[in-house]
Parts: structure tokens; sequence; C-alpha cells
């Protein structure tokens, strides 16, 4: 398949797709950074913003949607001041700032925050498109203290003498080990076979269920062909009780905290502090929960 590296805005990336006959994906560049600044301002305003700025395309297209281009958050697609802030937030070391974005890794660009990278890949495994991982990002990969270091990738218990290219262009070697958190590696694995046995997550239509004014909680809704899939994510750093006027039997998919509670063809989720839950609407044909 062809896929279209075109860091552009989507109306102007739509034109690689054709009539569903030339590129058969294309990278969503836009969409990334404002995942970042979501969680950052504890607002999903920048991504729903964003969605609503992307045109259709055809049915045998997809976007590409990933969390970083390489090792790199490329902020070519935002405003000065919106790049202003992601530096001020993510890349406080001048170093790690390269052309115009981020040169660090997940796990130190979100701090080793464990609870930030699962909720960031939360979203990016549910969104519509298909999502893309750089490896080491599913295992908590940081390597040595220089933020700007491109590293292979190496496996615990391995020493290896990795070349880091620093910004002046010179080069060094130096052996250093890589972490590994298996926790994190573990749900992971959770999480895309969650995905891979979805039909809503891989193909299903997206719909925005809007919260309110409660801004720090992003909800939307995926569903095909009776698989009906509930997203939910708590940007903001307190607990959040929402509620949903939708009917049925719901079962978190995902492990952690939150909770759900039907009643009278009411919803209630309860997330933790920066968390994100899948819920699958339990049905005869449910697959997901392996029902």
């Amino acid at each position: 398949f062809f896929l279209a590296e075109a860091n552009q805005w989507p109306e102007d990336t739509r034109p690689y797709f054709g009539d569903g006959d030339e590129c058969h994906m294309a990278f969503h560049f836009p969409l990334m950074p404002r995942m970042y600044m979501a969680m950052a301002m504890e607002d999903r305003h920048p991504i729903t913003d964003i969605l609503r700025q992307t045109p259709d395309i055809p049915d045998n297209c997809q976007w590409a949607i990933f969390l970083r281009n390489h090792d790199e958050l490329t902020l070519e697609m935002v405003t000065d001041r919106e790049r202003d802030y992601l530096w001020d937030f993510y890349a406080a070391e001048s170093r790690a700032r390269i052309n115009m974005g981020i040169r660090r890794r997940l796990a130190p660009l979100l701090e080793r925050d464990t609870q930030k990278n699962r909720l960031l890949n939360s979203l990016l495994m549910s969104m519509p498109g298909t999502p893309m991982i750089y490896y080491g990002d599913e295992s908590g990969m940081w390597g040595a203290n220089d933020p700007c270091d491109r590293k292979p990738m190496v496996w615990p218990d391995m020493d290896y003498a990795a070349e880091a290219t620093l910004p002046d262009g010179s080069v060094r070697h130096e052996a250093h080990p890589v972490a590994f958190d298996y926790d994190l590696h573990g749900w992971h694995r959770r999480l895309i076979a969650i995905r891979n046995r979805s039909l809503a997550l891989q193909l299903g239509a997206f719909r925005t269920l809007l919260v309110d004014d409660n801004s720090g909680i992003y909800i939307f809704e995926r569903s095909y062909e009776g698989e009906q899939v509930v997203v939910a994510l708590n940007n903001s750093t307190v607990v959040q009780r929402v509620t949903l006027d939708i009917e049925g039997t719901w079962v978190n998919l995902l492990d952690g905290e939150a909770t759900v509670e039907t009643k009278s063809g009411v919803l209630a989720v309860i997330l933790q502090p920066l968390e994100g839950a899948i819920f699958e609407r339990y049905n005869a044909r449910s697959t997901v929960g392996g029902k």
C-alpha cells in the first residue's frame, strides 16, 4: 500500500487519497500535537476542533495516527503560540527542542508517568484510523539522559554500545541500559488485543458524546454492525463522574478503576485522574470481552 507522509493540514492532505485509487493512507500530522495539548490543558477541545476540520476520505482509505514522528514530537502544524506552550510544558530543556519540534521518546516526554502514557495510548488505539506505535514506546524505553539521542531497541538485561548523534552534529558511542517497564508492556499487549478483536474500534462509525461544559472529559462512541464501544478519557487531574443517556449493560475492557453504573437508560461513568477506559456494550454478539 501507499502511505503519504504529508505534513500538512487535513484539507491539504485530502487530495493524496484521490478517489481511493491513489494513496491508501496518510499521516494525520495536525492531530498528534493536539493530543498533547489536550492533556496539558486538561481540555478535549484541541482534539475535537481538529477533527471538525478533517474531511471525509474514501471508504477504502484510512488516516495513520501516531504519538510522535519517529522519536520527535513535530510541531509544524500548530500556531507559534501553541508551539511555545508545548515547548514550555514538555521541553523545559532547550536541548530537547529541535527544528520545530521536541526530540524526546514518549516516556521521558511524559516524565515517565505511566498513567499519562496509558491515557494517550488509549486515545491512540481507539480513534478512527490506523494507529502507529514507535518501537520501544510499548515498554517505556527512554535510554540515557540525553534527550536528543536516537537509540536502537535494547531488550532487558542487554547492554548496547549506542551511537548518539548530538544537536551539534557530533557522534558519540556509549553503553547504557534501556528501561523496560513490564507492567506497561503487558498493558499495551492487552490494549492491542482489545483493538484486534473489536471491529467497532477498527472500522466503526465515530460519534463524539459531549459532556455538557466539562471539557476535561472526552467521551466518544464507536459502533459497527451491532457492536458498540464507548471510550471515556479523563484529561483532568481530579476524579470525574459523568452521566450519559445511553442504554445497555457495559463492561470495562481495560484494567483500571473506571466503573460504570446503568439505571433507567442512564450510563454513569466514574474515572480516576488521567484515566482512560474502553467500555463494551454487552450483547449476545459481543466478541471483545470474550462473552
